[in-house]
């Protein structure tokens, strides 16, 4: 069994990861899949981020964020940050993927017909195109979203601009704290 480090953390996969599963042919690719939480709660005394496995749809692993025990305003608001940027780019791949693996079933078999040809061959395995016919699929895909991987894009760099700022603003705070504290330590 594999076993992962975050940070001191350990994850075994074996731990409960509970997900709320899309098949690939139970959502529409226009429909909005709803992004999959980690319903695990990690030790108390984890003081971590605890990361699980990648998501079938998105690829992406879920996080379940550590909340301090005296977690300050700032340290709430960048938390909330991650989480929705988090959320947000979970729901983005999992459309995303579920749209292009439609659409590229669909040229598949579209092609396939094209060529006289049935989904699987004398043997029972599923036809695939080469390389050339899928490239010309690639390029359509792309082209056909290029709008919506640059608003992505453009959005994916304001949040983590937005997060990078308020990671800096949390580490002056916290080494205010400290300094504040070894001063009144020092006074006394």
């Amino acid at each position: 069994m594999a076993v992962g480090h975050i940070r001191g953390a350990v994850f075994r996969p074996s731990l409960r990861l509970l997900f709320h599963r899309h098949g690939h042919s139970e959502a529409a690719p226009s429909a909005t899949v709803q992004a999959k939480t980690v319903t695990f709660c990690p030790p108390a005394a984890s003081q971590y981020d605890w990361i699980g496995p990648p998501d079938r749809n998105s690829n992406l692993r879920p996080i379940s964020y550590f909340i301090p025990k005296h977690e300050s305003v700032l340290e709430k608001k960048l938390r909330t940050l991650r989480h929705e940027t988090h959320e947000w780019n979970q729901s983005f791949w999992a459309n995303q993927n579920l749209s292009f693996i439609k659409e590229k079933e669909e040229y598949i078999n579209m092609k396939l017909k094209a060529l006289g040809l049935s989904e699987r061959d004398e043997e029972g395995r599923k036809r695939n195109l080469n390389a050339e016919e899928m490239a010309e699929f690639y390029r359509d895909f792309l082209g056909k979203n290029l709008e919506k991987h640059t608003s992505y894009n453009r959005e994916w760099y304001e949040r983590n601009f937005r997060i990078t700022f308020l990671m800096g603003q949390v580490a002056l705070q916290r080494v205010w704290k400290k300094l504040s504290k070894k001063e009144r330590a020092t006074e006394t």
